[in-house]
């Protein structure tokens, strides 16, 4: 059975991912122990509020050391929402900025659309060789609640590295990342965990490929 840890750092829907990855039929864990999180088969990092606030959280519990280890190991991570946007180098929310885990380059910024958050069920165009999204029915939705995001994304990737597979949305004409598959590291913005069958699909996929 595949062992899964959802890292618990004082942000995110932890029940709620916890309830959801279980329905894949592996073995779940909420904690924020730094050994159980290095060691597991499979890292779920959730996020919820404020990107400084999780930073905070994050490095309270030595999130960015068991991320970049396991990253360099290549043992899977997921992140999920905000837990998704801490990956990349920055974040600048209300004037403030600040600084990420950096597994990407890339800044997280408000969503330019006529209505902010984007809350509601929406469309992706996933990125050519996805796993995650592969054969989905274009019409599928997913569920997003965000009022910022990765708007601007030009990501410069030379042999034999492989570049990786960025899925796309857009909101009120805006266009931002809705999800990445890069090696062990994966991240959705949208909520899988709240988006039915469609992210139980997802979720049973990245699960699939641990």
């Amino acid at each position: 059975m595949t062992d899964l840890v959802v890292l618990d750092y004082g942000s995110g829907n932890l029940a709620s991912a916890e309830r959801a990855l279980r329905r894949t039929g592996a073995s779940v864990t909420v904690t924020s122990d730094f050994d159980a999180a290095l060691n597991c088969d499979g890292l779920v990092v959730p996020g919820v509020g404020a990107y400084e606030a999780c930073m905070q959280g994050l490095t309270a519990v030595r999130g960015q050391r068991i991320i970049d280890r396991r990253v360099a190991g290549n043992r899977p991570v997921l992140g999920i929402c905000v837990g998704m946007q801490i990956l990349f180098e920055r974040g600048v929310e209300h004037g403030v900025q600040t600084d990420g885990v950096g597994e990407w380059p890339g800044t997280v910024e408000r969503l330019q659309a006529p209505i902010v958050p984007h809350m509601g069920w929406n469309t992706v165009s996933p990125g050519a060789g996805s796993v995650l999204f592969a054969d989905l029915d274009p019409a599928t939705r997913f569920y997003f609640v965000h009022s910022y995001a990765v708007r601007r994304w030009e990501l410069e990737v030379t042999e034999p590295f492989t570049p990786p597979v960025v899925t796309w949305a857009e909101h009120g004409g805006d266009r931002f990342v809705a999800a990445v598959e890069n090696g062990p590291l994966s991240a959705t913005q949208f909520h899988p965990e709240k988006s039915g069958d469609a992210g139980a699909e997802v979720l049973r996929r990245w699960v699939a490929s641990i």
